[in-house]
């Protein structure tokens, strides 16, 4: 999304809310001994199909990297750091805004120990992240124990001999606390009877709040569970329908039309096969580009075209490409395929009859407009890829085709309609120059990856706003017959649509202006830089948690008599920022949650150690509770029985839920309903 955090503590409460419980990742571990002196701890993990497991020491301000924990050990010494083992993708994160690396399908980690001699023992446990495209999960522990007698001796002809010993199941004896140890956990909590699968275990005999920790799954599902979806076929067909039509209007492709319908109306013995004629050249052109669609498919696959879109060096070709193109559109010179290709295709078509004539006119009109379609079709391919849909770039390419294609059915199927089709002229090198100037706005999204990826700082927010506000006032001018190009016509004339068109460009710069002083501009903020390379920025207007700690958040909206709003997040969350950023700040959904309720926000990647660990059972397994963050995760899973973020609960003071969750979705209309319905019910419940 795009940031994050990762992986549950497996869990789900007698198989309960196995819709929210996400289990994409399995770890096995190992000790296999190299020789009497040394041996290595391996990590080997099954990823779901979308899933990716983040690699070691990706740094500061990213994803969960794989680390290498010890909680105790004798007899041992750590060789080294933990090392990631087999093929890591490598790709700049535009969602982290850095270069990171993860495993697909399977990961695997290393980490060598030495012997000192005589027993040994030692305990502690991999901790990793793991995303996909639409969600993260919590810091994931994969606990091992291991402990045995060695002898210290130099290594023998046996040295490469494999020893595997099976993880022995951790187990935390229960240590008496001073009074001040029990005082600094007075604020965790102990599982009540309703979670006699999944309890927590601590010295306090009595907690007050609880009940705030008993689990509401039954009744959030009773109320409805709130999924997050991918993009729909529809979304991506009509992306690339749009294209379609675009580049039907451009002077490669309306031209032609006229003429390739005329032709076989002229060249057949009736109307019925003249317009038989022209359905089968309007399907050779679909069977053309969707072929195209399933080629880049199969070389690439889909979540390698993602992987590609999201590369530095890919970025930098692609922006130079579209300032190629954007010169090519302003006239500075003509882009074409080969002529020898296109008229080897059109001389066979000629000599040819039947479907393969057509199919190679088809071919020849592909050929002849790619000055026009390439850049629009890269551009297509690229946005409709940006996820695991493995069919994304065949439907993409059905709509363009289809758009591209109707035209000439229609056109075969009423004839008449040739009479009042628009004639070829100036107005088409309007389209042109104005395809132009998009490109080169588009041309500086893909350059601002790179520029992120490298650190040149070349495009901080600012000056991308400056860019763009540049190039669509300038269009506006254009529009306006103010500024010409080499192939504009000398006519003054400004037609009713063209002003229309200009008004929008100007007004669209106008609204950029004040993005320079750090305004959101939600409506652009998916290709503008992130907020943090705003040099200068007066824009203050956000929504901040009252609380960050879920018992003293509970108490306070207990003693003002409000409902409360959890929001399980992570620093790292991508999708987490863009509610804040889309959704939060939306004046209807800032009133309700700053007035209305208590905003209790719990960072699931909070690193802040607790006073000691807790041992918690989840599903007959026990695991630690070590960090902060691993108490909120644990009490997302617990109580509400999910573990991705974001995830949004509303609760009354009791705990109990007010309304179904609330997963990512930046529709405002529905999370103004998701606000106001918990609100009627806890008015309701008083």
């Amino acid at each position: 999304m795009k940031k994050l955090y990762s992986l549950l503590f497996l869990c789900f409460i007698m198989g309960m809310a196995q819709a929210q419980i996400q289990e994409p990742v399995k770890f096995k571990t190992e000790l296999k001994t190299l020789s009497d002196t040394e041996a290595e701890i391996v990590f080997t993990g099954t990823i779901d199909a979308g899933w990716h497991v983040y690699s070691t020491e990706l740094g500061d301000g990213g994803p969960i990297s794989a680390t290498f924990n010890v909680d105790s050990k004798s007899g041992v010494e750590l060789v080294g750091k933990l090392q990631p083992v087999g093929k890591e993708v490598a790709i700049f994160d535009k969602l982290f805004e850095m270069n990171v690396r993860y495993f697909e399908s399977t990961a695997q980690f290393s980490q060598k120990i030495k012997f000192t001699g005589g027993a040994y023992a030692i305990e502690g446990y991999l901790q990793f992240g793991a995303c996909n495209d639409e969600n993260c999960l919590p810091p994931t522990d994969v606990p091992f124990k291991y402990s045995g007698e060695t002898k210290a001796q130099a290594p023998t002809a046996t040295a490469d001999k494999e020893v595997k010993k099976k993880t022995e199941p951790a187990v935390t004896p229960t240590e008496e606390k001073t009074e001040k140890e029990a005082e600094a956990s007075s604020a965790m909590i102990e599982s009540t009877p309703a979670a006699s699968d999944s309890t927590l275990t601590t010295q306090q005999p009595e907690i007050a709040a609880s009940d705030l920790w008993k689990p509401v799954i039954d009744e959030l599902n009773a109320l409805g569970e709130e999924t997050q979806k991918d993009a729909s076929w529809l979304y991506i067909f009509l992306a690339g329908f749009l294209g379609g039509l675009v580049a039907l209007f451009t002077p490669c492709v309306w031209p032609i039309i006229p003429m390739t319908v005329s032709f076989f109306l002229k060249r057949s013995e009736n109307k019925r096969k003249g317009i038989r004629d022209a359905w089968t050249y309007g399907a050779s052109i679909v069977v053309i580009y969707v072929s195209l669609g399933v080629i880049i498919t199969l070389i690439f696959g889909a979540s390698a075209l993602n992987a590609l879109s999201t590369n530095a060096v890919f970025n930098i070709f692609f922006f130079l490409m579209l300032v190629v193109f954007a010169a090519s559109f302003f006239g500075a010179f003509e882009i074409t395929l080969p002529s020898k290709w296109s008229t080897a295709v059109d001389n066979k078509a000629e000599s040819t009859t039947g479907l393969l004539s057509i199919f190679l006119m088809a071919f020849t009109l592909a050929l002849v407009s790619f000055s026009c379609t390439g850049p629009i079709i890269g551009f297509v391919l690229v946005e409709v890829s940006q996820g695991s849909n493995i069919l994304a770039p065949t439907i993409g390419m059905l709509g363009f085709a289809i758009a591209l294609a109707l035209p000439f059915t229609l056109f075969a199927l009423f004839p008449v309609w040739l009479k009042s089709m628009p004639k070829s002229g100036g107005w088409m090198n309007v389209i042109k120059v104005t395809l132009g100037f998009l490109e080169l706005a588009f041309a500086l999204k893909f350059l601002s990856v790179a520029d992120l990826a490298y650190g040149w700082r070349l495009l901080d927010r600012e000056t991308f706003l400056a860019l763009w506000i540049m190039i669509f006032a300038l269009l506006g001018f254009y529009l306006l017959g103010k500024i010409k190009f080499p192939h504009d016509d000398d006519s003054n004339k400004v037609g009713v649509t063209r002003f229309f068109l200009a008004l929008i460009s100007l007004a669209f710069a106008v609204y950029m202006v004040p993005g320079l002083w750090g305004a959101p501009l939600k409506a652009i903020s998916a290709f503008t830089p992130p907020m943090y390379t705003q040099d200068f920025s007066l824009y203050e207007d956000e929504v901040q948690p009252q609380f960050k700690d879920y018992e003293a958040g509970m108490e306070y909206a207990r003693q003002q008599g409000k409902p409360v709003m959890i929001d399980f997040t992570g620093y790292g969350c991508v999708n987490c920022r863009k509610m804040e950023g889309k959704v939060w700040i939306d004046p209807k959904v800032k009133d309700i949650i700053s007035n209305d309720y208590v905003l209790i926000s719990l960072y699931v990647d909070e690193k802040e150690p607790l006073p000691e660990p807790i041992t918690v059972v989840e599903n007959g397994k026990e695991r630690k509770l070590r960090t902060v963050g691993d108490k909120w995760s644990y009490l997302q899973r617990v109580k509400f029985g999910a573990n991705a973020q974001p995830f949004y609960v509303l609760l009354d003071n009791e705990g109990n839920p007010l309304n179904k969750s609330y997963a990512y979705d930046e529709d405002i209309a529905k999370y103004v309903d998701f606000l106001k319905t918990g609100l009627e019910n806890y008015k309701k419940s008083k």
